[in-house]
């Protein structure tokens, strides 16, 4: 399973910073072409500490991370900096690349800086997310509108199946003229063959990625992990009281939210790994802002990863949570899916314990599942599966 986050944000709040140190892909700041939307896209390896020791111990042949894509698009923010005051949704041509990502990294920026202006003029995250929260809800409604006028027409054969679809869009229709996000609509099971046909960009899960000030990183993902653990956490001040708001709307939202420092993230990845991570130590955090960017995206995603490993290969999977060994096998192939038999599971941490499978079958730590067990993150699976003719 491929994941793929889109990278939106105003101009200049440090999204394809982000995206450079994300991915090392060296894209050029502020490079994009005035008269089209152009897209950065790259593939990263997502970090794993786990696959690491597992290559020691086989010794593989290749050993295989999973991936994440990001897709950093310039498009957002043009009516502002145009000196337009109506807004209007994105274009197209911004549509092309953003529809079919996962989850949206919606980039805020927190830190003042003289010679990096902002296009409001002062800084204010809560602000800048309204802003983009417009022209998202704005495309929305065009689409749902389109829709509507199709489906209007079709509603007037009697057919129940276009009379059921125009109640739904007109639900929508209501909740995104509130310029409110079309994920604050209910929606019944049945209804969401006709949601994914929408590609609604306000129904897809999202994070706020807060760029944060280099002296501010410390203390905000400090003030993140205390309201994450529900702890009471009063009125904040100065650069932290922008994150606080983020913060709390994102909580509201079922939204994740991350605090970075784009400008420092891409100073890191300049650095060898052992320099970085001396500097991460020195500042309190325990790995960089780009990893943390992947782990709340999956986590937003509901995924898990699962692994393998033989002489041939170690490798990383991922699937949802709460997927079944069936489903999980047919990560790897459909044939393993359909002749499922059996999948033989031991826990990453009881593997390490004692270095071996035969060590694990010995300990007991080796145990044999069928098709209705639920794969747990860093399971360690072998699948047995026949294919007749």
């Amino acid at each position: 399973m491929a994941l793929t986050i889109g990278i939106i944000g105003l101009p200049q709040s440090g999204k394809t910073t982000l995206f450079n140190a994300l991915t090392k892909a060296n894209a050029p700041i502020g490079g994009y072409a005035t008269s089209t939307v152009q897209a950065n896209i790259a593939v990263v390896q997502v970090p794993d500490t786990r696959l690491g020791p597992l290559a020691e111990i086989f010794n593989p042949k290749k050993t295989t991370y999973t991936t994440v894509e990001f897709v950093d698009v310039a498009g957002m923010g043009q009516n502002v900096q145009a000196g337009k005051e109506k807004r209007e949704g994105l274009s197209a041509e911004f549509l092309g690349h953003i529809r079919n990502a996962d989850a949206l990294a919606i980039v805020l920026r927190t830190f003042g800086n003289d010679n990096v202006p902002h296009i409001y003029n002062t800084i204010d995250p809560e602000r800048d997310l309204d802003s983009l929260n417009a022209e998202l809800i704005l495309t929305d409604l065009t689409s749902v509108e389109r829709r509507i006028d199709r489906t209007a027409k079709a509603a007037k054969s009697g057919d129940k199946k276009y009379q059921r679809e125009l109640e739904v869009l007109r639900s929508y229709q209501n909740v995104l003229n509130e310029l409110k996000l079309a994920s604050e609509v209910e929606l019944d099971a049945q209804d969401r063959p006709l949601l994914n046909e929408l590609f609604l960009l306000t129904m897809k899960p999202r994070m706020y990625v807060l760029n944060v000030s280099e002296d501010a990183l410390g203390s905000a993902n400090e003030l993140l992990e205390k309201m994450r653990s529900g702890a009471q956490v009063g009125p904040q001040e100065g650069e932290l009281k922008g994150i606080f708001a983020v913060a709390q709307r994102a909580k509201a939202e079922g939204a994740e939210v991350v605090a970075v420092s784009a400008r420092l993230e891409a100073e890191l990845a300049e650095l060898p790994e052992e320099d970085a991570n001396e500097y991460l130590e020195s500042l309190g955090l325990p790995e960089l802002g780009a990893d943390r960017v992947i782990q709340v995206g999956y986590r937003l995603l509901n995924l898990i990863t699962f692994l393998t490993a033989g002489e041939d290969e170690v490798r990383a999977w991922t699937v949802t949570k709460g997927a079944k060994a069936p489903e999980a096998a047919g990560k790897i192939h459909s044939d393993i899916e359909r002749g499922f038999i059996r999948a033989e599971v031991t826990r990453f941490e009881d593997f390490m314990e004692v270095g071996s499978f035969p060590a694990a079958v010995k300990k007991g730590l080796l145990r044999l599942e069928g098709k209705e067990y639920v794969v747990q993150d860093g399971d360690i699976v072998h699948f047995r599966f026949n294919v007749g003719k």
